[in-house]
């Protein structure tokens, strides 16, 4: 069995460099997978939380300009919408990431225990991972060993949980940016149903709407590696299926209150 001593054999600890390669400075700047999957998280929900308020705003302003050609009930009716929407949006966005980093928290207090009271178990069970995933018996026992004696907390964490205990979900950052997103999303159709004169405004609006949702469609499928054309087929078909359902909606209100 190779010992950690043996220069050809020895398994490099996480975050070990050797100063002599090129290629550790050369990767330094990579987006590994943990930061980057991060990322793509809150890339993802901020696209998200635009296009619902691309779609919720875009809806509510076009049925009350099918019942009206007023401009003041049009505001006021998209301002109620996105400062609504935008509170729901950050308020559920607080809830949500609240509740999960409660279970993280969780999950790592009892694994900081386990570890007290069970270190050969969880050197055991860590090297079962390890063998799991490919390596050879001795190999990972070796690197539970040495991912245990340099950071035995972090190590578990990462390997059986999924979790960096250093990088805990953040509500108040998920919910600022839930707010963000959705507030931005919703000036969009209500800047394009009120600035144009009263006979193209709802034409204005639906082809603005389209393409902006277009647009997240397209962003979307790129952050998901999914295909681009059903994502903003989609996207572009159900807010065009909203704009034209409340349109109706708010001209049949508008003749029966007139």
């Amino acid at each position: 069995m190779s010992t950690a001593g043996s220069d050809s054999n020895s398994v490099p600890t996480a975050g070990s460099t050797d100063p002599s390669d090129p290629s550790d400075s050369a990767h330094e700047t990579e987006p590994h997978a943990q930061g980057l999957a991060g990322r793509l998280n809150w890339l993802r929900a901020g696209v998200l939380g635009a296009n619902d308020g691309i779609v919720s705003t875009a809806g509510l302003v076009v049925g009350v300009a099918g019942a009206t050609t007023s401009r003041g009930p049009i505001l006021t009716a998209g301002i109620a919408g996105l400062v609504a929407g935008a509170v729901s949006m950050a308020l559920g966005e607080y809830v949500s990431v609240s509740s999960q980093r409660d279970t993280e928290r969780a999950l790592l207090a009892v694994e900081r225990t386990e570890l007290q009271q069970f270190p050969e178990e969880e050197i055991a069970e860590l090297a079962a991972l390890y063998e799991a995933k490919g390596l050879q018996p001795a190999t990972a026992r070796q690197v539970a060993q040495e991912l245990t004696a340099n950071d035995a907390f972090a190590a578990h964490a990462d390997a059986e949980l999924g979790i960096d205990p250093q990088a805990l979900t953040n509500p108040w950052q998920a919910a600022r940016a839930s707010l963000l997103a959705f507030t931005l999303g919703s000036l969009l159709p209500l800047a394009a149903i009120l600035l144009p004169p009263a006979g193209w405004r709802v034409t204005v609006t639906f082809a603005v709407v389209l393409l902006a949702l277009a647009l997240t469609g397209a962003v979307s499928a790129v952050l998901g590696g999914s295909e681009k054309r059903p994502a903003v087929a989609r996207l572009v078909l159900g807010g065009a299926l909203a704009m034209a359902v409340t349109f109706g909606i708010g001209r049949l209100v508008g003749a029966a209150g007139g």
